[in-house]
C-alpha cells in the first residue's frame, strides 16, 4: 500500500510516497481503509522539526492525524465495529500517519461516522473539535453570559469554538478578516470585528476569555482587554509558553492557559452529537492524495474557511 511519509525534518520538500505492507490486524484492533485526512498546523510543526521533544526524532515518520474511513477488518478481541462500517478518529498526535491507504487503530480511537456528514467532514473534526471541546471543558469553566473573544475564528478550532460557546451561552465576538465575516456571522457569532478595518485591542470592551487561534495575539497584548479574573488561550504552545505561562500564573488573575491536545473517546462522542444535531463543518478545500505536495505548501498559508482536507479517491 502507499502512505505518505518523511526521513528528515523539513518543509513539504520531504514529504514522499513509499510502499509498506498493510499492517497486520491483533486482537484488539481495527483495520481501516483510509478515505480522507485533515490537514493540521501540527503536522507542519511535527514535521519542521519545531517539536522534537514531543515527537522525537525517529524516522521515518508518516503524516496526518485525524481521519475518515470504512472498515476492513476488526481483531478477535473488538466488539464494537463490523466490517463495512463508516468510521472517523485520530492517531496518536505526535506520531500521525493517518495519510495511508490503510491503518490500523483501537476501537477507543474511532467513532461511527454520523449518516448526516461527508468523509471530508468527519475527517476534519477530531483535532479541531476534540481542541475546542478541551478549551471549554477542562481549561476553563463556561458560564452563561461569560464574554468571550475569538481572534482568528475563521478557521478549524475556531468554527467548533465559535459554535460550542454559543451552545453554552456566552457572548461571543471574533476577529476574522473580510473572507471570514460571513462565515462567523453563520456559526453565530454575536460580534464580528474585521481586523482589516479594526483593532480589537484599541477598543474599551473586556472578555472572560481570550482566544487567540491566530498566533498574532500574545498575551502580553490580550491583557489590556482582558477582565481581572480571566483566561488567555494559547492553542500552539511550545517550551517558551511553558514557562513564561508557568510564572505568569503565579502572580496574576489573568490566567494563561496552555492547550496540549488531549483527545478522548469522550470526546468523539460529544462530537458526534454535535454533527448530529446539524453543527456546520465546512471543509474549503479537498485536495487528492497525489496533491500532498501542493496542499502543504498552500495550506499553511491560511487564507481559507473552515478546514482542508486530503482524499485518498485518486489511489483506487
Amino acid at each position: 500500500m502507499k502512505k505518505l511519509i518523511y526521513s528528515k525534518f523539513g518543509g513539504p520538500e520531504v514529504l514522499q510516497i513509499a510502499e509498506v505492507p498493510i499492517p497486520t490486524v491483533q486482537e484488539t484492533t481495527v483495520l481501516i481503509k483510509v478515505k480522507a485526512v485533515a490537514i493540521n498546523p501540527l503536522d507542519w510543526k511535527i514535521r519542521n522539526g519545531e517539536m522534537k521533544l514531543m515527537s522525537g526524532s525517529k524516522f521515518p515518520k508518516g503524516i496526518g492525524i485525524d481521519f475518515s474511513g470504512v472498515v476492513e477488518e476488526v481483531g478477535t478481541a473488538t466488539t464494537k465495529y463490523n466490517k463495512g462500517d463508516e468510521v472517523f478518529g485520530i492517531l496518536d498526535v505526535f506520531k500521525g500517519g493517518a495519510l495511508s491507504e490503510y491503518i490500523s487503530v483501537e476501537e477507543k480511537d474511532i467513532a461511527i461516522k454520523p449518516q448526516n456528514i461527508s468523509f471530508e467532514q468527519a475527517a476534519a473534526m477530531p483535532v479541531v473539535g476534540a481542541a475546542a471541546l478541551q478549551i471549554f471543558n477542562t481549561l476553563v469553566r463556561l458560564k452563561k453570559g461569560d464574554e468571550i473573544l475569538i481572534n482568528g475564528a475563521s478557521g478549524g478550532i475556531g468554527m467548533f469554538a465559535t459554535q460550542i460557546a454559543k451552545t453554552k451561552g456566552a457572548v461571543v465576538t471574533t476577529v476574522v478578516g473580510d473572507s471570514g465575516i460571513q462565515a462567523v456571522k453563520d456559526w453565530g457569532a454575536d460580534f464580528v470585528v474585521n481586523y482589516q478595518n479594526e483593532d480589537i485591542l484599541k477598543g474599551n470592551k473586556q472578555y472572560d476569555i481570550v482566544i487567540d487561534l491566530s498566533g498574532k495575539m500574545p498575551f502580553s497584548e490580550a491583557k489590556i482587554i482582558m477582565k481581572h479574573s480571566s483566561a488567555y488561550i494559547h492553542t500552539a504552545p511550545g517550551p517558551k509558553e511553558i514557562v513564561v505561562s508557568f510564572f505568569i500564573n503565579l502572580f496574576s488573575s489573568k490566567k494563561y492557559k496552555l492547550l496540549m491536545l488531549k483527545p478522548s473517546p469522550e470526546y468523539m462522542a460529544e462530537l458526534t452529537g454535535y454533527a448530529e444535531q446539524g453543527m456546520a463543518i465546512v471543509v474549503s478545500r479537498v485536495y487528492p492524495f497525489y496533491s500532498f505536495n501542493k496542499a502543504y505548501t498552500e495550506v499553511p498559508k491560511g487564507k481559507f474557511i473552515g478546514k482542508a482536507v486530503i482524499t485518498m479517491g485518486d489511489l483506487v
